[in-house]
């Protein structure tokens, strides 16, 4: 089954996992807790809104999402640390949240912690599950991409928090708000397209 088929002719459920770390206040890999050290300015008639650039760092969280395809729903974790007993912890949330009887093929970066002996065991426990993983340099390949983006666009990037309870109370609103309005994930590139990008991509490790 190649990578695009869950997109054009997606089964019954179509989970889209991932700990991608986004770039957030340039922390490339996790995302940090930025405090700015005067409130900011809000927008009024002839001053616009302003905001400072100094900021204190406080520590980091590592979001774990999946999207589901079929319903555009995200189901979010923030944890500490990114690493292969975090993301099985994730794994039995979704496995949780998902009703029984329902097969779940979940799209994953091409990365070590999805691979480690610990998931590999996860995973020959629970026959349900189906792992993909995206070539090497294609993580656009996976949907839940989309997410992380407007999250760190309309909630991240601009935000100031007080610690890591503050960033993740705020990343868990932004989830439900998505989830009030959510819709199914369409890919709006041509199938064609997408199959070429991925015959131009080195296949993924396994």
């Amino acid at each position: 089954m190649s990578l695009a088929s869950p997109w054009i002719h997606p089964p019954t459920r179509w989970c889209c996992p991932s700990t991608i770390l986004r770039q957030a206040q340039d922390e490339e890999s996790q995302i940090q807790a930025l405090e700015r050290t005067r409130p900011d300015r809000p927008l009024a008639p002839g001053h616009p809104a302003a905001q400072t650039h100094d900021y204190t760092r406080h520590d980091t969280t590592t979001l774990f999402a999946a999207l589901d395809a079929l319903a555009g729903t995200v189901l979010g974790r923030g944890m500490q640390r990114h690493q292969n007993s975090e993301f099985v912890r994730f794994l039995n949330a979704v496995e949780a949240a998902v009703p029984t009887g329902k097969a779940i093929h979940a799209i994953l970066d091409n990365v070590a912690p999805h691979k480690h002996p610990k998931v590999r065991a996860w995973l020959a426990r629970h026959p349900r599950w189906t792992f993909h993983f995206t070539p090497t340099s294609a993580s656009w390949l996976n949907a839940v991409e989309g997410f992380f983006s407007a999250l760190t666009r309309r909630r991240l990037r601009r935000g100031s928090f007080t610690g890591v309870v503050d960033l993740q109370a705020a990343i868990k609103r932004y989830i439900a708000e998505h989830n009030r309005r959510a819709r199914p994930f369409v890919w709006t590139k041509p199938a064609t397209d997408i199959l070429a990008a991925v015959s131009r991509s080195p296949e993924p490790s396994v």
